[in-house]
């Protein structure tokens, strides 16, 4: 009887083991299929990319401002006007972001007003960035009169910021409470443990969201068709209309010229270039800062 029970008992481990063991091969083999179809779409938006945009490449497309058809003109004020409306916007959107995430995480708890910044910050990271555009328009560009790259950044920093606070705030909450506590008890006052001990724990994760946000904005159009507007002439004077990469994109990929189409799908491969070459830079500069 005893060795009948031993029996059934090994059995239905055996068939527990292998029950298990199947649901493990199962779920890695799926893990590995999505992963395989995310390199795969990647490799295949990158080869598109590569395929028609290094035709467009050359020293006159940094050197020389956009032109008329034929005019053999270039790129060099929509790249100036990207990286300076990019630029501008992450210095105002990431530490915005930044702050308002470590309140929700160290100081809002569940509080109304925490709860109500969640709620504005998850709108603001689902809106659709043609309203944003028009809002910055009706606020600043209408009552100037006048178009500017500095209407683009606000722009751009607002859609950035919503990103910079969600991973701000699910970030610091990775970070175990006994990090805290022992700061605290060596006797530091909250602001140090926060500024010292959580943010450095969470600084992978907190750049992380950052590098989303330049990604995001990078190739945001429609906002700057309402703030910057674009501009054709070389120009770095934020308070004027402003070229950009997008816009350029944009104006070029529609028309029926085929100089403006190449340049079109190269402004598109430095769009991605820049934006990889960015990640990659910070990645390793962070890893050696670690070591």
């Amino acid at each position: 009887m005893a060795m009948s029970r031993s029996l059934l008992r090994s059995d239905r481990s055996a068939s527990l083991l292998w029950r298990r063991k199947l649901a493990d091969r199962m779920a890695t083999g799926l893990s590995w299929l999505a992963m395989l179809i995310v390199v795969c779409v990647l490799g295949s938006i990158l080869w598109t990319l590569f395929k028609n945009g290094l035709a467009g490449l050359s020293v006159n497309l940094f050197t020389h401002s956009m032109a008329a058809p034929g005019q053999n003109g270039g790129l060099a004020n929509a790249i100036m006007g990207s990286i300076l409306q990019t630029g501008l916007a992450i210095l105002l959107g990431t530490p915005a972001g930044l702050l308002t995430g470590i309140y929700l995480a160290e100081y809002g708890a569940n509080s109304v007003l925490a709860r109500t910044v969640r709620f504005v910050s998850d709108m603001l990271l689902s809106a659709p960035s043609i309203l944003i555009g028009l809002f910055i328009y009706m606020v600043l560009v209408a009552p100037l009169g006048h178009f500017s790259g500095y209407a683009g950044s606000l722009a751009l920093a607002i859609l950035a910021m919503p990103i910079v606070v969600r991973t701000t705030e699910d970030m610091l909450y990775l970070v175990p409470v006994a990090m805290r506590e022992a700061g605290i008890a060596l006797g530091a006052p909250k602001w140090r443990v926060i500024l010292f001990i959580c943010l450095r724990a969470a600084r992978g994760g907190i750049l992380t969201g950052v590098l989303l946000a330049v990604a995001r904005v990078a190739g945001e159009t429609a906002p700057l068709l309402f703030t910057s507007l674009g501009n054709s002439e070389w120009s770095v004077d934020m308070d004027r209309p402003m070229a950009s990469l997008p816009v350029a994109i944009y104006q070029y990929a529609g028309s029926a010229y085929q100089d403006w189409m190449q340049q079109a799908w190269t402004g598109a491969l430095l769009v991605t270039l820049g934006v990889l070459v960015v990640n990659i830079v910070v990645r390793v500069g962070t890893r050696g800062g670690r070591t």
